[in-house]
């Protein structure tokens, strides 16, 4: 498994905000699918409302949450 950092913009009427998530999956094409699953379950926005700018795999030493590491180095 690889780690993978989205990054986008959520544009609902009453809310605009960035956001950078890093997401365990297998290829960069699911770890968007996953941003669209979480966001749209945590903040109630439909697909259309976010904008997703890159999804990049990120290096081990670069990962900044910790169990995402742990599960990464396999601690």
């Amino acid at each position: 498994m690889k780690v993978f950092r989205v990054t986008g913009e959520i544009n609902k009427p009453n809310l605009a905000t960035s956001f950078a998530k890093e997401i365990l999956a297998e290829k960069s094409e699911h770890a968007i699918e996953k941003v669209y699953t979480e966001l749209g379950s945590k903040h109630r926005v439909k697909r259309f409302q976010i904008k997703i700018e890159a999804s990049t795999e990120v290096p081990v030493d670069e990962i900044e949450n910790e169990i995402l590491k742990k599960i990464v180095l396999g601690e």
